[in-house]
């Protein structure tokens, strides 16, 4: 249940980015995601708060390599189209993307000091993976101390009983949890 949002709240849309929206696995929920996600954009555009596209590029990151990052599972550098934000998501010229390189948005990019110029202390928070990209993201905003909204119809993921444990278990545990229509009766617009 979503009790309020702060008079600052910024919208953090995480990993809704060409490259990943198509997978086969996501094919059931991304049409909801991504209507989700543009009501919530156009939503927060008319009250006036941030919006935050966040993409991934693995292949530019930023930590020691180990195992997992090499060898036949690595697909090697993406081609750029694939890092673009889909315009199913709501995204125009000029709205803010940050580049993660790893699952968390935070590490190791501007998010932080971009939200703290803007005075936010309030993310609501969507995106792909549930269990990856966006817990990733949540878990370092909640170590930071940001008021967190979950808005589990503007998530999904390629494991089912991954975004379950990440919605029912892990989020009410930093933050507030419910759904589109929640939030956009809290921005009253």
């Amino acid at each position: 249940m979503i009790t309020s949002l702060d008079p600052k709240t910024a919208l953090v849309l995480v990993d809704l980015q060409k490259g990943i929206v198509g997978y086969p696995a996501l094919a059931a929920a991304i049409g909801g995601v991504l209507g989700n996600a543009n009501q919530l954009v156009a939503a927060f555009r008319a009250a006036g708060q941030p919006i935050v596209f966040i993409n991934v590029d693995p292949g530019d990151a930023r930590w020691p390599k180990t195992r997992k990052d090499s060898g036949p599972n690595n697909p090697g550098p993406i081609p750029a189209e694939m890092l673009q934000i889909t315009e199913e998501a709501g995204i125009q010229a000029g709205d803010t993307v940050i580049t993660k390189h790893s699952w968390g948005a935070f590490w190791q990019t501007e998010l932080h000091s971009h939200l703290q110029q803007l005075g936010v202390t309030g993310i609501v928070l969507g995106g792909i993976a549930t269990s990856i990209g966006v817990e990733g993201t949540a878990r370092q905003a909640y170590e930071l101390g940001y008021n967190l909204t979950f808005v589990t119809d503007v998530m999904t993921d390629m494991v089912p009983s991954a975004h379950e444990h990440s919605t029912k278990i892990i989020f009410p545990r930093m933050g507030e949890v419910g759904v589109t229509a929640d939030v956009l009766a809290k921005l009253g617009v």
